[in-house]
């Protein structure tokens, strides 16, 4: 069964400053939709509003139908599992004892830790590729290294609905592609609904069904990334003069900035007539841009 996850006029905030009012979202079942907007916009406020971290003061968020407040906390995690930005675990622990932390949701009176259980993290180990590191404490680990772990723990919980603040965070580029790839592998044969905020606007783009921009706590477009990364609404969202072209991969939409330094005929600098900012940069062991 496939639970719709909704926002309804929500309006969301920290020490009564408000970050998001009045905001509509309905998360696509069965998709990846992938949260993008400029520092400060409200993307990691609307993501901890919808795994009911964050309570509303206005409007509600519902999965299924039904107020996720109100809600069993054990039966929203068997179905809503979160990637935060900046997770916390306690203090010594190992990888392994993490990673399995994932399925204590499904665990209770009459639900033991099982074979099942053992199959379910090893795979997920195995999947983030952090299987050699089982028995190292979390704490001794690269910030890549950690990323991964965390990653391995939410595929563990096995959740419906999948959430994850910026997941590619401390990956390097080669570990960014496997870990979205394996979402994407995740979702297509899992029917898994992911729901995750990235920076990179062009790894959004191919990866997500759906494209969601925000700004100022606003949701400003919202569809398919061909009909919403536009370069009037990277210029609205960002601050930002970019060209929309093809990826020449997959075809999405793929934003190349432009910048003060760009776009425009360059000046060359010449040993005959170097420019003031030539010797400045030069005299102080640099080039110029």
């Amino acid at each position: 069964m496939l639970h719709l996850l909704r926002a309804e006029g929500v309006s969301l905030g920290y020490d009564q400053t408000s970050i998001i009012a009045n905001l509509d979202l309905a998360i696509m079942p069965g998709a990846i939709t992938v949260i993008v907007g400029a520092n400060a916009s409200g993307k990691s406020t609307l993501l901890k509003g919808l795994a009911r971290l964050l309570t509303p003061d206005a409007g509600q968020v519902t999965l299924g139908g039904r107020n996720i407040k109100t809600l069993p906390g054990k039966k929203v995690a068997t179905v809503v599992g979160l990637l935060p930005q900046q997770p916390v675990a306690p203090d010594g622990i190992t990888v392994a004892d993490l990673v399995g932390r994932g399925r204590y949701p499904h665990q209770g009176w009459f639900r033991q830790w099982s074979s099942t259980d053992d199959e379910i993290v090893a795979a997920a180990m195995a999947a983030t590729n952090t299987h050699e590191l089982a028995a190292r404490r979390l704490g001794d680990l690269s910030g890549g290294q950690r990323q991964r772990v965390w990653i391995a723990m939410a595929l563990a919980q096995d959740p419906e609905i999948l959430l994850l603040d910026e997941p590619t965070t401390f990956l390097d580029v080669t570990h960014q592609i496997e870990v979205l790839d394996l979402l994407l592998e995740r979702n297509r044969e899992r029917c898994t609904t992911v729901v995750m905020v990235l920076h990179d606007l062009n790894l959004a783009a191919r990866y997500a069904d759906h494209l969601v921009v925000m700004c100022a706590g606003r949701i400003v477009a919202n569809g398919a990334p061909a009909e919403t990364l536009t370069a009037e609404i990277v210029r609205h969202a960002f601050d930002l003069e970019a060209r929309i072209v093809p990826d020449p991969v997959c075809g999405a939409p793929m934003v190349v900035p432009i910048g003060r330094f760009h776009g425009r005929v360059p000046t060359v600098c010449t040993e005959d007539a170097p420019s003031q900012a030539h010797k400045n940069a030069t005299n102080k062991g640099r080039l110029p841009l």
